[in-house]
């Protein structure tokens, strides 16, 4: 039985198609069954009903506090009978009551190796700081921001002229390999949140 995913953006949605991508693969463990985002220009939004998949989308400023709108957003997800939420480019830093609803079952990819570099200009603080690679992270959502058990990384080198143009390109073709290896994971029942921690099984 496949998982039922969401995918929250904001966007234009990139890390959803290749989601999207490997949701088309007959063995891959997930329907992609609904995207939802907080601005209704997004591209990713067209993109999403263009293929064929449910869309919602959820002003934000219409909801007088942060957990008003993260209710509403549960609430679609709930009557589209979500198991997994995918957060890919979504810029609302959620309530505690959200990621609380869906610890364990929410995971997010970040465009650095966390814990390193955490919030936003992720490229710009890694090259400020001189690192010689670079890289994403899939993790686990929970209430404190970027922190959530880390599922699956990957790497790349940073190069002595790069700018963090440069750089995003380069973690961004890592990005939408890693995100599908890691939602399978989760949705195979490979990888749990246990007690904070990801833990692994075969």
């Amino acid at each position: 039985m496949k998982k039922r995913v969401a995918i929250l953006i904001s966007g234009r949605g990139s890390n959803m198609r290749s989601l999207m991508a490997a949701a088309s693969a007959p063995d891959f463990p997930v329907e992609i069954a609904l995207v939802i985002s907080n601005i209704g220009s997004a591209a990713g939004i067209q993109f999403a009903a263009d293929a064929g998949i449910a869309t919602e989308i959820v002003p934000h400023k219409a909801y007088e506090s942060r957990e008003a709108f993260d209710r509403a957003v549960s609430a679609h997800l709930e009557e589209a009978k979500i198991d997994i939420v995918c957060l890919a480019g979504f810029m609302r830093i959620l309530s505690d009551w959200f990621a609380s609803r869906w610890q364990g079952r929410m995971i997010n990819i970040h465009p650095s190796l966390l814990p390193l570099f955490k919030g936003t200009h992720v490229h710009e603080q890694a090259l400020q700081a001189g690192v010689r690679v670079s890289g994403c992270t899939v993790h686990f959502v929970v209430p404190e921001l970027d922190a959530g058990p880390i599922i699956a990384q990957a790497t790349v080198p940073v190069e002595s002229d790069d700018t963090p143009e440069t750089l995003a390109t380069r973690v961004l073709v890592e990005e939408h390999k890693l995100y599908p290896a890691a939602l399978k994971l989760l949705a195979e029942g490979k990888v749990r949140l246990e007690v904070g921690r990801a833990v692994f099984s075969r």
